[in-house]
């Protein structure tokens, strides 16, 4: 049997819902953001996962390195497809959305959002607080050179 699950991050606490291949809720529960403890609630019952789904967010790159490490095939959706098909929801709380990110996962209904590697993000950052004099630097290359070294 195919499960899947779906994941509403918050800050402090992330709702998570179990659904198997027909749609019956198998599980639901709020375990603090941290990657170990969504780990370890997410193989409680000890089920193969198709599809484990949680919203771009700030703290998506994070647990979706975590999860991919993990061997768990988690995908990050983009937001503004997940809103407007949770949209119908009347009661909009992390239990629901959670809900029907699961229920998103098992039809298929959703747009994969690229998550940039962790070697990525890196040099992207590395890129970002560089030395402002060499990436500004617009000459020829051996004048870049000779703005990078100390005057003798």
């Amino acid at each position: 049997m195919k499960f899947y699950a779906g994941l509403d991050i918050s800050q402090s606490e992330t709702a998570i819902c179990v659904v198997d291949e027909t749609g019956q809720i198998v599980r639901e529960q709020k375990v603090e953001t941290e990657p170990e403890l969504l780990l370890s609630a997410l193989r409680a019952h000890n089920v193969s996962f198709k599809r484990v789904g949680l919203e771009a967010c700030p703290l998506s790159e994070w647990l979706f390195a975590e999860l991919t490490a993990a061997g768990l095939p988690a995908i990050c959706v983009e937001v503004r497809r997940l809103r407007a098909t949770l949209a119908g929801l009347i009661n909009k709380t992390d239990k629901n959305d959670a809900r029907g990110t699961a229920q998103v996962m098992r039809t298929g209904w959703f747009k994969a959002v690229h998550v940039k590697s962790r070697t990525s993000q890196e040099l992207r950052f590395l890129l970002q607080h560089a030395n402002p004099r060499l990436i500004a630097c617009r000459m020829p290359r051996t004048s870049c050179v000779a703005l990078s070294r100390p005057s003798v």
